[in-house]
């Protein structure tokens, strides 16, 4: 898969886009990078790369809120917690995503994430996820913005 970087609510700041997803080769498995002007943004567009491995957000409805709460001892447990909630919600309900918000305090993750059940006859998911696993995890603030990143192997 190629390379994939998409912005959202583009805040541009001189050397550094804020709020951006973007995907990564990593071997046979993806790499998902949210990059965010907060640890919580970069969280949001760490699930906007996860979601758009299944699908195109941008096909996607928001039509479903569905709440999600997460509690890990720290920022890459959360992370993984986070996805795998994500990940639930896709497998189980079937449901694809193309929006987040999501407000992180200490180690608690509390989020709200929409999107629309999936419709075989409008959709067309590019894999039907069942579970993932995690490898290189990362979240840290570099410079002007943070990092929220790992590989998965759906």
């Amino acid at each position: 898969m190629e390379v994939n970087t998409r912005i959202a609510g583009a805040a541009f700041h001189p050397m550094t886009v804020l709020n951006a997803w973007e995907h990564f080769k990593h071997g046979a498995d993806i790499g998902v990078r949210g990059i965010g002007f907060s640890r919580d943004a970069a969280f949001e567009q760490a699930a906007l790369a996860l979601a758009a491995v299944v699908a195109d957000p941008a096909t996607i409805r928001s039509d479903t809120p569905i709440r999600i709460r997460c509690e890990a001892p720290d920022d890459e447990l959360l992370l993984i917690d986070w996805l795998n909630a994500l990940i639930y919600e896709m497998a189980t309900r079937p449901v694809l995503f193309n929006r987040f918000s999501v407000t992180i305090r200490e180690r608690v993750l509390d989020a709200v994430a929409w999107g629309e059940p999936l419709d075989h006859a409008r959709h067309h998911p590019s894999i039907e996820v069942k579970g993932a696993t995690y490898s290189e995890l990362r979240v840290e603030h570099s410079g002007d913005c943070w990092v929220a990143q790992c590989v998965v192997d759906v």
